[in-house]
């Protein structure tokens, strides 16, 4: 009947992906929800689209793996839509993304034909990578209703370190410092300015600032590996490194030392507690007030330049704070107000993404496009580029039924 669909999972996604505009129906995929196999020899875990990450997390960890994806929605999000979405998260530093872990997958295409793609093979070099299509494709060229994704080995040794630095800086030298004393064993790299933990102090029961004094800036930083005794010994080297005062050369300047405070978790309980504080920032900020969200990429040494330009644009009017994946570039950028200000909402945009184009950065990191951000889809593709993605749309969904008006520009309704 050519009725337009929206497949929609957790709904946890910030651009509107999942919610239909107008008439649209709405396809759940919450019942599909079977983990269907795991080949502990292979390291690959088969399961249905509507499966919840957190849930799949925590069978995988019962049989000694885990999932290569860990996001602050994972107790709500399911795996199809963070294939949808190409989600990113925290372990990206660490695993890469969804393109490589995902080995396989099954869709229904717009004309009810099943695209089985369900390989489980390491390597396939026949033809094109079909499935690779429809990771990031947010729904609009399929809908996914199983995967097949290769997952590592749980790390037998996991550590957390929480540092307090006096500029950003400072933060960007202790990321270099850190991949290059702790190279195999580094998972996870975090920053968040003293706003952000403000806030989490502020509005999430039993957070607490871990740190004896306040820091402009934080720096949260994970290892996972094999041997607990050579990975203490790495980290161990590495604290000495960064917190040691330098001779006044190199990468922290005037005999400073990198990080001026820290703290290392003891145990899982205090890793759970230090990692709050960061994965915490988005729920502080629902719990302030009205937020505006913007998931941007750009280069590293570039990041913190647009909070504090958009501090000094917005002023008084609101709350700008900046906290992120300071290991591949990904910038969280939150502006908080006690209510909707047009107004605001004015001065953020375009504006925002039009420095983001004039530095060859991306306007979406890692939550897709959606419905909030097509108008500006121009400012990180070229014209030609958005030409062939119309293209395999239209190939794909000629009546243009698939999860419309998301994504790619505007295009006649679906008939």
């Amino acid at each position: 009947r050519r009725l337009a669909v929206v497949p929609q999972g957790g709904n946890t996604g910030l651009v509107g992906g999942s919610v239909p505009l107008f008439d649209e129906v709405i396809v759940s995929m919450s019942r599909m929800n079977s983990i269907i196999s795991l080949d502990p020899l292979a390291g690959i875990v088969t399961c249905e689209a509507g499966v919840v990450l957190e849930r799949l997390n925590e069978y995988l960890e019962e049989r000694d793996f885990v999932m290569p994806l860990d996001l602050g929605a994972k107790g709500s999000c399911h795996v199809g839509g963070n294939a949808a979405t190409n989600a990113g998260g925290i372990r990206f530093l660490r695993y890469g993304s969804l393109h490589g872990s995902i080995l396989g997958l099954e869709a229904v295409l717009a004309d009810g034909t099943v695209l089985d793609s369900l390989s489980s093979l390491r390597k396939d070099n026949t033809g094109y990578d079909v499935k690779q299509l429809f990771i990031g494709s947010e729904g609009t060229l399929g809908i996914i209703t199983k995967l097949a994704i290769l997952v590592p080995r749980k790390p037998k040794a996991v550590h957390v370190a929480f540092f307090g630095l006096s500029s950003y800086e400072k933060c960007l030298a202790t990321l270099v410092r850190a991949r290059s004393e702790l190279s195999e064993v580094l998972s996870a790299v975090e920053f968040l300015d003293r706003s952000s933990l403000e806030l989490v102090t502020r509005h999430l029961p039993g957070a607490r600032d871990p740190l004896a004094a306040s820091y402009p800036f934080y720096v949260l930083i994970e290892t996972s590996g094999s041997d607990a005794e050579h990975d203490n010994e790495k980290l161990n080297r590495f604290l000495e490194s960064v917190m040691t005062p330098s001779s006044g050369a190199g990468d922290a300047p005037g005999g400073e030392a990198l990080v001026q405070d820290g703290t290392l978790a003891q145990d899982r309980t205090q890793m759970k507690a230090l990692w709050k504080l960061r994965e915490g920032i988005a729920e502080a900020l629902m719990k302030n007030g009205v937020v505006y969200k913007y998931d941007i990429s750009l280069p590293t040494d570039k990041m913190y330049d647009f909070v504090e330009d958009m501090q000094r644009r917005l002023g008084q009017r609101a709350l700008v704070v900046g906290y992120g994946h300071l290991g591949d570039g990904n910038l969280h950028l939150n502006v908080s107000v006690p209510q909707h200000s047009t107004e605001v909402h004015g001065l953020i945009e375009p504006y925002l993404f039009e420095r983001v184009h004039a530095h060859k950065g991306s306007v979406s990191a890692e939550h897709g496009m959606g419905q909030c951000k097509v108008k500006y889809l121009h400012f990180s593709k070229s014209p030609e580029a958005i030409g062939v993605m119309q293209r395999i749309k239209n190939l794909f969904d000629p009546h243009g039924i698939l999860n419309p008006y998301k994504v790619l520009p505007a295009r006649s309704a679906p008939t």
